[in-house]
């Protein structure tokens, strides 16, 4: 598998990429130009914007990241685009007063992807990524959901497009049939841009300190993160689909899936 044919090279985000192309396993190959993976939107150009809505026909965006995020940073300019629908959908447990469902305001506790956040016991082997599954199961099914849409391409992100959008494309992936090495070679692959992601987002004051707080070797997508986070869910759920399933997610969800991606 060449991840290279599979980039789509913007002068505002640096780690897009097609989720097509990839092998399955009864031998089939994923459909390009349905499901797009991406880091933060914000910095699109009108070029940028021009090629994804009119060339790919890009038609719902699926932002993971939390709302203190969306509210530093701004929805970006695929908000302002009328053909183009948006799916806010935090994979963070945000509480207070100012939920992610209606934040007037920034908590004191602003939620950003990189903070040190207190591990549990249940969450020690598997990290920041069966978090996610923990504290927002509704976010999770539901991105998945908006990915299916079959009315024109779907992009889905967070700000590196590693971590959040990683996890969420791995599923995606494993509901359409890939091949469990095919998935973990396309988490990996944000290795190949990861300097160019984290000079971008060192850019933003929202990410700065949160990036400087750690290595830069720290942020590398290894295989063994994605390998050990979808072991877990082989053993405690009889596989993802095992772990979907208990939380809404239909067969004619996985048929969406199927069809979205592979035919």
């Amino acid at each position: 598998m060449n991840a290279m044919t599979r980039w789509i090279d913007l002068e505002g985000a640096v780690n897009v990429r097609d989720l097509g192309g990839l092998p399955t396993v009864d031998g089939g190959v994923t459909r390009y130009g349905r499901i797009l993976r991406s880091d933060n939107l914000q910095g699109l150009t009108h070029r940028d914007v021009s090629h994804l809505v009119g060339e790919l026909k890009l038609r719902h965006v699926v932002d993971l990241r939390s709302t203190a995020e969306v509210t530093l940073e701004g929805p970006g300019p695929l908000a302002r685009v009328p053909e183009v629908t948006h799916h806010h959908l935090t994979l963070f447990a945000e509480g207070g007063k100012h939920t992610d469902v209606e934040a007037d305001t920034i908590d004191a506790d602003k939620v950003l992807p990189w903070q040190e956040r207190q591990l549990d016991e249940d969450l020690r082997m598997t990290g920041f990524y069966y978090g996610y599954l923990r504290d927002r199961p509704d976010s999770v099914v539901a991105a998945l959901r908006a990915m299916t849409l079959d009315d024109g391409a779907a992009v889905v992100h967070c700000a590196a497009g590693k971590d959040r959008t990683g996890v969420l494309s791995a599923l995606a992936l494993e509901a359409a049939g890939v091949t469990r090495q095919a998935i973990v070679e396309d988490y990996t692959a944000t290795g190949e841009r990861l300097e160019q992601v984290l000079r971008r987002l060192r850019s933003s004051s929202t990410y700065r300190d949160d990036l400087d707080s750690r290595p830069a070797d720290d942020h590398m997508p290894r295989p063994r993160y994605i390998q050990q986070f979808l072991s877990v869910l082989d053993e405690r759920f009889g596989g993802p689909m095992g772990w979907l399933g208990a939380h809404g997610w239909t067969a004619q969800d996985t048929e969406a899936m199927r069809t979205r991606l592979r035919d």
